[in-house]
């Protein structure tokens, strides 16, 4: 049975912000949708309300940087790069300012629709020089990416999951390191934040089918660790399978593409993700399963790799964790 962690970002933040006093904590008017209202109320000397102006919030937080504070700015991942592009690029890029962006409901993970679903981050993120990207797929990596981020010297983007989060791993976030969670012979799979729990769930029943698989799972998009990308991609016999909450142009798919390609390495591609597609509003496992993110579909591109009938069909994989889709809260999901 998967433990199920309520709030793990919450605790996280407050526990190490409250023994770091250069951290502060900004919020773009999303204070509680950010998991930072206990923050806010119990700490409001490390707490800055900037109110629904991001642009402004990005300035401001490249100039406490160059005061020499930490800030750690909570919104949503789209309105830390959509709105205030200029201000990230030349108020925090540019000058390598120690400010932590903290992007909650990356990609699919919120049924808001295209204004809240941030599924081009990466894309733009991992383009912009001096940024390090990281991506939160579980409870451990959520209740480790503060401290992770306050490490970098210079800017970091993070997708952070919230609410109530299943945990998978039971070792720590480690920058620049790769989790091989099987290390099968006939498929390499990659995967990274919510994908790979559907990658998880599938497993044990390709298993049992005779695919061998092996799974990596990031947290470090960038720096991209190419190299053992490829190392591990030498190892399998049919091919490589990405699958990632966010558009496949751009994304993980698109830098395991550009690894292969540079080293010449002649084995086949798979990528699943937005096929070119802003998502629509719905449920999580609604969207996943309607634009090919799911276990299933996992499954279905494996047998097209490697040309083996599986008969797994959704009763074979898995079980699906229940999921509220709304909370007492927020009703709206956001």
């Amino acid at each position: 049975m998967v433990e199920m962690v309520n709030r793990p970002y919450a605790r996280a933040f407050e526990d190490y912000a409250t023994r770091n006093p250069d951290v502060l904590c900004l919020s773009a008017d999303l204070t509680s949708s950010c998991e930072i209202d206990g923050f806010r109320d119990r700490h409001p000397e490390q707490f800055l309300s900037m109110g629904m102006a991001e642009q402004n919030m990005l300035s401001f937080a490249g100039g406490l940087g160059l005061a020499g504070y930490r800030p750690f700015i909570h919104t949503f991942g789209v309105f830390l790069y959509r709105r205030p592009y200029d201000q990230l690029m030349a108020s925090i890029a540019y000058p390598r300012r120690k400010v932590r962006l903290m992007g909650f409901l990356p990609g699919i993970t919120t049924p808001g629709g295209m204004t809240h679903q941030a599924i081009e981050d990466i894309s733009i993120m991992r383009t912009i020089p001096n940024m390090t990207v990281l991506e939160t797929g579980d409870a451990t990596e959520v209740e480790g990416i503060v401290e992770a981020a306050d490490s970098i010297d210079g800017p970091v983007y993070c997708r952070v999951l919230r609410g109530s989060i299943p945990r998978l791993f039971d070792t720590p976030f480690r920058l620049g390191e790769m989790r091989v969670l099987s290390e099968g012979s006939d498929v390499l799979v990659v995967t990274a934040g919510i994908t790979t729990e559907e990658a998880i769930r599938a497993r044990g029943a390709l298993d049992a089918a005779g695919v061998s698989v092996r799974h990596l799972h990031l947290s470090t998009l960038k720096p991209f660790d190419a190299a053992q990308i490829l190392e591990h991609a030498a190892s399998v016999r049919h091919g490589v399978i990405t699958l990632e909450n966010h558009l496949v142009a751009g994304g993980i798919g698109s830098m395991v593409a550009e690894a292969m390609a540079e080293a010449g390495m002649g084995k086949r591609l798979i990528r699943l993700g937005l096929q070119d597609t802003y998502a629509h509003g719905g449920s999580r496992p609604y969207l996943m399963r309607y634009y090919g993110l799911d276990a299933l579909a996992l499954v279905r591109a494996i047998e097209r790799l490697s040309g083996q009938q599986t008969g797994i069909d959704e009763a074979a994989l898995g079980a699906v964790r229940v999921e509220e889709v709304h909370s007492a809260v927020k009703a709206e999901a956001l």
